[in-house]
């Protein structure tokens, strides 16, 4: 009988220690952004919390700064199971859910506050276009409006007809932009960048002030264009295999915790973003503007036809139209109320 009793006894023991100390979920999370960044910071933090919230039973691992390749090589390894979540531009999204870069389409905003709105309207369809693809949103994360940064000035559209500028490899979006600005761009993975850079096999790259610094690229290029090309999209996904394997009750605690730091995330990139542009200009890269307005015009009719160009084939002409048509309606409402004011 003694035997039994102890027996009995330690089973429940082991249930129990079992349970307290179950093997925790982890995600693991690549990304290219690299460590020490402001992205990586609220990274670290959102993991922390979620960490601590869900008792320890959902944990993420990081790998930073592109040590696990391109954004495709993100992509290919999550659908694969070696990864589980990332942080993407729209470059990695697009491979995901295509329909999503035209919010990367050259001259589509105007405002960070366009951009806040469309993000808004449009957010529960995006977000089921995603799940339909295998992948649920944990968070936007903008990365910023899009400059040319190059070593030969730019105030004429066709002063970048004779720049070897850099296109991200597989990247439709950038194709069809440079394509119509006039420009033969060197097809690259993002990690061969900074090589061609300090070899001159491109004299021009693109990209948010911020990202321009984080990645060190500002040290190879001369100026910068003050006219915004785009806006660059991102976000943090993580699989839908990953997430349903989460406790829905740990799920809830993941989704809350992403987007209150993803919405903090937003705001710390644009103040960041700003405050790289004086960083830049003191470590001596000099800001060219358009040589005047017919100059703005030709660029934005290059990215009007972009748009267009790409419609039915990236994503459906009918989500182009209204998206335009949201835009225009957001600007004569805005206009409406400041006149009025």
């Amino acid at each position: 009988m003694k035997f039994f009793k102890y027996t009995g006894l330690l089973a429940v023991v082991f249930l129990f220690c079992g349970f307290v100390y179950s093997k925790p979920i982890v995600i693991k999370f690549a990304t290219l952004a690299p460590k020490g960044s402001t992205w990586m910071q609220l990274m670290d933090e959102l993991a922390g919390e979620v960490f601590a919230q869900t008792d320890g039973e959902v944990k993420f691992k990081i790998y930073s700064g592109g040590v696990h390749g391109d954004e495709k090589d993100v992509v290919r390894k999550i659908r694969f199971g070696q990864l589980h979540s990332g942080g993407f531009t729209g470059v990695g999204l697009g491979i995901i859910a295509e329909h999503l870069r035209i919010l990367d389409t050259p001259f589509l905003f105007n405002s960070e506050e366009e951009i806040d709105y469309i993000y808004k309207k449009f957010d529960s369809e995006f977000r089921d276009y995603l799940k339909s693809r295998g992948f649920i949103l944990l968070g936007w994360a903008q990365v910023g409006f899009v400059y040319l940064f190059t070593n030969k000035p730019v105030r004429e559209f066709k002063d970048l007809s004779g720049i070897k500028m850099w296109m991200w490899e597989g990247d439709p979006v950038a194709e069809s932009t440079f394509s119509n600005l006039g420009v033969s761009a060197v097809s690259l993975s993002i990690t061969d960048v900074m090589t061609s850079l300090q070899t001159g096999l491109i004299e021009g790259v693109y990209g948010s002030p911020l990202s321009i610094t984080a990645l060190q690229w500002f040290t190879k290029v001369k100026y910068m264009f003050s006219l915004r090309v785009a806006n660059a999209g991102g976000a943090v996904l993580i699989s839908e295999k990953k997430f349903n394997s989460i406790k829905p009750n740990h799920q809830k605690i993941l989704l809350d915790i992403s987007n209150k730091y993803f919405k903090k995330l937003t705001a710390l990139s644009r103040r960041d973003d700003k405050k790289a542009v004086k960083v830049l200009k003191e470590e001596g890269i000099l800001v060219t503007s358009p040589a005047s307005q017919k100059v703005i015009a030709k660029f934005k009719l290059a990215g009007a036809k972009t748009r267009i160009d790409l419609a039915d084939k990236l994503y459906p002409k009918s989500l182009l139209i209204r998206i335009e048509k949201a835009l225009e309606d957001f600007r004569a409402s805005k206009k409406n109320k400041n006149r009025n004011t």
